[in-house]
């Protein structure tokens, strides 16, 4: 009877997401501030898909990577949130074990992507700077669909290994999970095997794929900056640099908690669980709710295009 349990067990029909362990009677508080921030993320991301597309001057590569990494922050939001809120709002708990492998997949797809679009996006501003008069030659609108295509396949061809491996662990310790959605190390922990590659493999996407998307962001800024330095003014100087600094806020919002948060769960393991699970939701919402803020703020075209829409001036 055991040995038939045990062997059902191994393969759980589905898994059961605690939200916030510890915190579950302040399950409906903490909703305000997560269903707010999905609220901006959708709005933000939405309004600058909508502002590039009917503003024909912003049909550049700068702002097609913009709505590429829009695209993307709605993916990432979309596949955690609604889950998360049923669980503060409905104690909606069980999560289909294929749903909740798709799930973790969407997630690490849609960061890894994310991380590809930011490379594009420095190359971009590389460009820009230090050729611009080879800018429209070089960042044709064929080259741009070749990169976010790139981006797209890296991404999901990067992460499926780690789904095909979670997949084939076998699951007979328990099927709680300690978060209320789905990441990979929380997945796997849950294995009653030695699940050493899987740890690895997502080592070896965070240091060599993403810690490779961060070299060539630094190399990029490295030769931005000596460009920057070399004109002639601080004025124009100030003003060249100020075309960047809207892409330096999102890849520091995106890359500094992510690193912290990756190195937090491997090897923090005297930090309060609910404090874990805490900032990695705020990991996971901050940057798609941030990003289209920032934009919005740092960038005149966007500005522009807002304050015509909320005035009925579509002139």
């Amino acid at each position: 009877m055991s040995d038939s349990n045990a062997t059902d067990f191994t393969n759980p029909s589905t898994f059961i997401l605690l939200g916030i362990p510890g915190l579950e009677a302040a399950h409906v508080w903490i909703s305000i501030p997560f269903c707010t921030m999905y609220a901006i993320a959708i709005l933000g991301n939405f309004t600058i898909l909508f502002i590039v597309k009917t503003k024909s001057s912003l049909h550049v590569p700068m702002y097609y990577f913009l709505c590429m990494l829009a695209v993307t922050d709605l993916v990432l939001t979309t596949s955690t949130l609604p889950k998360m809120l049923s669980i503060f709002w409905f104690n909606s708990r069980e999560i289909d074990f294929s749903a909740c492998l798709t799930q973790m997949y969407f997630i690490h797809c849609s960061l890894e992507m994310e991380s590809g679009i930011l490379v594009a996006m420095a190359f971009d501003r590389y460009v820009a700077i230090c050729d611009p008069l080879r800018h429209s030659t070089i960042l044709t609108n064929p080259v741009v669909s070749k990169i976010g295509l790139a981006v797209m396949l890296r991404g999901c061809i990067v992460v499926l290994p780690l789904l095909i491996l979670a997949r084939q662990w076998p699951y007979c310790r328990t099927n709680i999970i300690p978060q209320p959605y789905c990441a990979h190390i929380a997945v796997v922990n849950l294995a009653c095997a030695d699940i050493r590659v899987s740890s690895y493999f997502g080592l070896f996407v965070l240091f060599c794929v993403m810690g490779l998307d961060v070299i060539f962001i630094t190399v990029s800024y490295i030769q931005i900056l000596r460009a920057v330095f070399s004109l002639p003014t601080k004025d124009v100087q100030l003003k060249t640099f100020g075309t960047c600094s809207s892409h330096i806020f999102v890849i520091l919002a995106f890359y500094i908690p992510g690193l912290f948060i990756s190195l937090m769960y491997r090897f923090g393991h005297n930090v309060a669980l609910h404090f874990h699970v805490l900032i990695a939701n705020v990991y996971l919402l901050m940057p798609p709710m941030l990003n289209p803020i920032i934009y919005g703020v740092r960038t005149k075209e966007i500005q522009g295009r807002l304050l015509r829409l909320f005035t009925h001036d579509e002139s």
